[in-house]
């Protein structure tokens, strides 16, 4: 099985966080030492993250449901998922955050749409394919798409193209092979801003696309 430079960074990256964070002093010997379940927690990690690397569907919930008995699980499947899109989509004006067990996927308005419009535009179509090759291979995730919008304009236009921008993006994602029973929309208007619409700069961060990868637990 080949291993992806991203894929092998975010082991690394989880084995190092799970040992240094829960690394502790025996206070007979004075010497560091690791928690047994912290090591458990690693192997964990490791097997998870290379079964979700390789598998999808059943062989990837067997895994994190046996890596979660002892620690890692969905963090781990998480894990691995993040590295993946950071290494797709440095560049692109998307950014990725992390949040818990689920990923956000922020997408500028004005890289996806032009001004007004809820048609996808064509030279960020390759960011969705790589965004949906990955959402493909890591089908133990749900998707919600959510459309935003600045104040600025009538509150009835600003929500239907909200709505009409995320169901855009969930098209497209459908169309590349992602499960349309794995995704929701909803249009949110400019009820959720991020920055102050009061300047030109905050409503440009306020008009965006965002989705929320979360892992299905059951």
């Amino acid at each position: 099985m080949r291993l992806s430079p991203a894929f092998k960074t975010s082991l690394v990256i989880v084995l190092t966080l799970l040992v240094q964070s829960c690394t502790t002093i025996n206070p007979y010997t004075g010497q560091q030492q690791t928690s047994r379940a912290v090591q458990y927690g690693a192997i964990g990690a490791v097997v998870c993250g290379l079964i979700g690397a390789s598998e999808s569907g059943q062989r990837a919930r067997n895994a994190a449901a046996g890596c979660g008995a002892i620690g890692a699980g969905v963090g781990a499947y998480m894990d691995v998922q993040e590295a993946e899109l950071r290494e797709e989509l440095q560049g692109t004006g998307v950014q990725v955050i992390r949040d818990g067990d689920r990923l956000d996927l922020i997408m500028p308005g004005n890289v996806t749409f032009d001004s007004n419009e809820y048609t996808i535009r064509s030279e960020f179509y390759p960011v969705l394919d790589s965004v949906s090759t990955i959402l493909y291979k890591y089908t133990d995730t749900q998707l919600q798409i959510n459309g935003h919008t600045d104040s600025t304009g009538a509150l009835d236009f600003n929500y239907s193209l909200s709505d009409r921008r995320a169901s855009s993006v969930a098209s497209y994602l459908s169309s590349r092979g992602v499960d349309q029973s794995r995704v929701f929309t909803r249009g949110l208007g400019p009820d959720q801003p991020i920055a102050n619409n009061d300047t030109p700069s905050g409503r440009a961060s306020n008009r965006r696309v965002e989705l929320q990868i979360v892992a299905v637990q059951s």
